[in-house]
This record gives structure tokens, C-alpha cells and sequence, in this order.
């Protein structure tokens, strides 16, 4: 059977195709700005959820940074770095006890030398009553328990100092703090510059009025801090400032420099208590001015001299508030001329007990010189030492 195609029909329907696709074309044209809109604007949608968690991120990191665990690291970095005096003192109060060991890397002697060596300051005097400062290593005998020793580090230089000066409050000095503040700030003046000083007014309490700075200004208003009444507790500001000045100074070699005029009348701690301050490893020399009055001159007297030989220091005894001044030169003068001296112990730390000590110098063109120093030590055992340390390593 044979179909005939009519081709003017076949053209027409060829014409209604193409009318039919024109017209698709245009429907979908205009559809899809609309859905390509709907699109663009889905992410806007559906961004808050995923965004939403990036912002609390950094507000929870923080709180793991205070932990005792990660604040170690980020305190570790400062000691190793030395600083003006100043900011050491700041670094030191923060620091907390069992990191005190570390702030020596910061001063004069590095932790090995802490934990191997006995650190002695000397003064050297001729028999007339001169300051000797040129003398050599090879001049100078250490003895411990009778026992010479070997000296394994020698200075002849005025390294910096970290200073506690104390003055008393007590009533009977309120004619006389004029004085003595003056000639206390003279002694930071002529002091070594990179020194740190604190300043403690006592009267029957010691107030720690400025802590470690070298910053005159703030220790002439530490000074002028005060009110002068009550009795005098000597005993308890020596042993509080001894204390702070072995477990918060900068510097290795630590000294006292403190000023009364009257007998200890209100004191918790004895005389005894304080000298087994003095006898700890680290502590600091003594240096006493006394503005003492006949009627209590003997048993005031002895306690100063007890307190500053014992150490290493000086006790002065000013007949006139004129002497006072001079006076703290002549402390700010020996400090800055001692000798330093390390001497490794032959007889082990480990076995503790105290420790008489007994230093000895000899050189041409002397006959007798004295050798002014701390009298002994305490060796009881450091607990954060290890047994390797203990041997001397």
C-alpha cells in the first residue's frame, strides 16, 4: 500500500514545529533568571549554621592558656632575657616560689653556679683600717670547717646588688627621719646603678613600702610613707626582709642596710630566729647604723654587731644624726669594692649541717689583712635538687 504525501500539508506541519519551539525558547528564557535568583540566594540561607560555630571558637581557646600547665612555658622566657632592674623586680614578684631558682640566669651567676658553688662577697682590709681592692685570686684561702677549699670562680669588679633598706618608724625617730631618709637615698645614689632596692618602714610591724625598683623617685615617696609612732620590732623586719630578698631579688649578691635608734622591744622573732635566716644560702650581708642612747648602748649595740658580723657586714654607731650621712657612703663605697668568691665545697651538700667558713689573704707589700665575709651557712639539702647536683656534677 503506497501513502502519498502532500507536500503543502508537510510544509504547514513544518511550521507549526517551529512556532511551537520559538515559543518553548521564550517560556524557558524568562524562567530561568527567577530559579538562577532562588540559587544566589540559597547560600545566604544556609551560611549562619555554618558560620555560626567559627566565633566561638576563639572565645573558648583561651581559658587552656591560664591552666598551671601552659603557664609555665610562657613564663619561662623572661629570666633567660635580663632586663632593666625595674622590670626584673616586676618579673620576680610575679614568679612563683618554685620558680625563683631560674631568676639567677637573669643576675650575676647563672642556676649551675647556685647549685655547685658557695658564693662568698669579701672585703679586704690592711691594718690601717684601708680598703685593699687590688688583690689576686691566687692571694685569697677558703676554708670550711677548717678544711681549705677550691675556688672555682673569682671577681674583682662592683657587680649590682639587690638591697633592702630598712628604717625605723618607732616614735622616738620622728626628729631624726629627715636625716636618715636623706642619707639612705644618698646610699642608692652612690650604689651601683643597676642595683634594686626595696624599702621597709617598721616601727611594731615592718610595711614593705616599695618592692624591688631602681627608680630614686619612688623611693623618695616609700620613704616619706610613714608615720612615726610605736615601739621597734628590729628582729622581725631583718628576718621578713632577709626572707623576701632570698626568695623574690634579681641579683645574687643581696644586702640590708638598716637604721635605728632603739633596742627591740616588740618583736615576735629572737635574735637567734634571724641569724638562722642569715646562715641560709643566698642570704644577705648586714649593714647597721645605730643612733643609740647610753642608757640602752650595750644590749642594742651587740645585737647590730651580731647581726652585721655574722653576715658579712658592718655595724656603724653615729655619736650625731652629721655622721649618718657619711656613714652610707662608706656602705655604698664597700659594697662596690668586695671581691666575689665561688668555691665548690669538698665535703658533699647532701650530708647538711652548718658550715663555719673562714677566708684568708696573703700578698706582697701586707703584713696582716683581714678578710671581712659571712661567718657559715646552713647545707641543709635543696629539695629541688637532684642527686646528680648534690655530687657536684
Amino acid at each position: 500500500m503506497q501513502v502519498a504525501i502532500n507536500p503543502r500539508r508537510l510544509g504547514g506541519i513544518a511550521v507549526q514545529l517551529a512556532l511551537f519551539l520559538l515559543v518553548t525558547v521564550v517560556l524557558v528564557s524568562t524562567a530561568l533568571p527567577g530559579r538562577v535568583q532562588a540559587q544566589a540566594q540559597a547560600p545566604t540561607q544556609s551560611s549562619p549554621p555554618v558560620s555560626a560555630p567559627a566565633p566561638q571558637e576563639p572565645t573558648q581557646a583561651p581559658p587552656p592558656l591560664s591552666t598551671p600547665a601552659t603557664q609555665g612555658p610562657a613564663q619561662a622566657p623572661p629570666p633567660a632575657s635580663p632586663t632593666s632592674a625595674d622590670n626584673a623586680a616586676t618579673q620576680d614578684s610575679a614568679a612563683p616560689p618554685s620558680q625563683q631558682p631560674q631568676k639567677d640566669e637573669g643576675g650575676m651567676f647563672v642556676m649551675r653556679k647556685r647549685v655547685d658553688e658557695v658564693a662568698l662577697h669579701a672585703s679586704v682590709i690592711d691594718d690601717n683600717a684601708r680598703i685593699v681592692t687590688d688583690l689576686p685570686r691566687t692571694a685569697f684561702t677558703v676554708f670550711e670547717d677548717g678544711r681549705p677549699q677550691p675556688i672555682t670562680s673569682f671577681r674583682r669588679e662592683d657587680v649590682p646588688v639587690s638591697m633592702g633598706i630598712l628604717i625605723d618608724n618607732s616614735g622616738s625617730m620622728r626628729e631624726k627621719r629627715a636625716r636618715v631618709e636623706q642619707a639612705a637615698l644618698n646610699l642608692v645614689r652612690a650604689s651601683n646603678p643597676d642595683d634594686e632596692v626595696m624599702v621597709v618602714n617598721f616601727n611594731e610591724e615592718g610595711i614593705l613600702d616599695q618592692d624591688f625598683t631602681s627608680d630614686i623617685g619612688k623611693l623618695k615617696l616609700a620613704m616619706a610613707r610613714h608615720e612615726t609612732r610605736g615601739p621597734t620590732a628590729l628582729y622581725d623586719a631583718v628576718d621578713g626582709a632577709a626572707i623576701h630578698l632570698i626568695g623574690s631579688s634579681t641579683h645574687e649578691k643581696k644586702v640590708i642596710f638598716v637604721v635605728t635608734d632603739g633596742e627591740d622591744n616588740a618583736s615576735h622573732d629572737t635574735l637567734d630566729r634571724v641569724l638562722q635566716s642569715l646562715r641560709q644560702e643566698g642570704a644577705p650581708a648586714v649593714y647597721a647604723i645605730g643612733l643609740l642612747g647610753d642608757a640602752r648602748q650595750d644590749r642594742s649595740r651587740q645585737a647590730l654587731q651580731t647581726l652585721a658580723e655574722r653576715s658579712g657586714g658592718i655595724a656603724f654607731f653615729a655619736r650625731s644624726l652629721d655622721e649618718v650621712d657619711e656613714i652610707s657612703r662608706t656602705v655604698a663605697h664597700d659594697i662596690r669594692t668586695q671581691y666575689s668568691i665561688g668555691y665548690k665545697p669538698t665535703r658533699p651538700r647532701s650530708e647538711g649541717g652548718y658550715r663555719a667558713i673562714r677566708v684568708e689573704a696573703h700578698a706582697p707589700g701586707y703584713r696582716n689583712l683581714n678578710v671581712r665575709t659571712k661567718r657559715g651557712y646552713d647545707a641543709a639539702q635543696d629539695p629541688n635538687r637532684t642527686p646528680a647536683s648534690n655530687s657536684g656534677q
